[in-house]
């Protein structure tokens, strides 16, 4: 990365910002992979996927005093942190073992203690898609034994609608951002109007 930054213009010309969009793009062509169930896709854009980090620890390298070794470091202290039932005193017996929902707690109370959160809802993030967002709003309220109100009746704004078929979606154990990109993926499949 030193050398691209160096001798190609472009490269060298890059920011964290300018290179934002090439992040998120990079994401949702890895997620594609992932649909389509392409092996061979899926290695190509988790290629592309590093390189953004490779891009942006090189950035930071020259610049925000940190480097790729340093999130690298980072990442391992942060998932042994986070998975104590791993990584803590002795060996625990594989009946021991607490089950995927207590593991999820426990990386989100650490979590939660680490970045000193005084609420279920700090550090959701305000860009994520609506439907993710709502979805972990709802987690996160359902966690502390809050249901709020979701109205989904014909009276209801369109917003709560779609709100509350989100929370239709986790009552069944549906993946509601998973579930419309599969619905809408069929209908371009079904529905792929030539160009004239």
């Amino acid at each position: 990365m030193a050398r691209l930054r160096t001798e190609c213009a472009w490269k060298a010309g890059q920011t964290h910002r300018s290179l934002a969009r090439y992040l998120l793009e990079e994401t949702h062509e890895t997620l594609e992979a992932i649909d389509t169930g392409d092996a061979e896709h899926l290695r190509e854009e988790l290629g592309d996927l590093l390189l953004q980090v490779f891009f942006h620890a090189a950035i930071a390298a020259e610049s925000e005093g940190f480097t790729v070794d340093d999130v690298a470091g980072d990442l391992v202290a942060k998932l042994v942190r986070r998975n104590p039932h791993v990584f803590g005193d002795g060996e625990p017996d594989a009946e021991d073992r607490p089950d995927a929902a207590t593991v999820n707690e426990m990386w989100e109370a650490i979590k939660a203690e680490e970045k000193r959160r005084t609420s279920v809802l700090d550090g959701l993030p305000p860009t994520l898609p609506a439907l993710l967002l709502a979805d972990k709003v709802l987690d996160r309220l359902a966690r502390t034994g809050v249901a709020p109100e979701v109205a989904a009746g014909p009276d209801a704004g369109l917003g709560e609608r779609m709100l509350g078929l989100v929370a239709e979606a986790r009552a069944v154990g549906v993946d509601p951002e998973q579930t419309l990109r599969d619905a809408v993926r069929r209908v371009v499949a079904a529905d792929r109007p030539t160009t004239g």
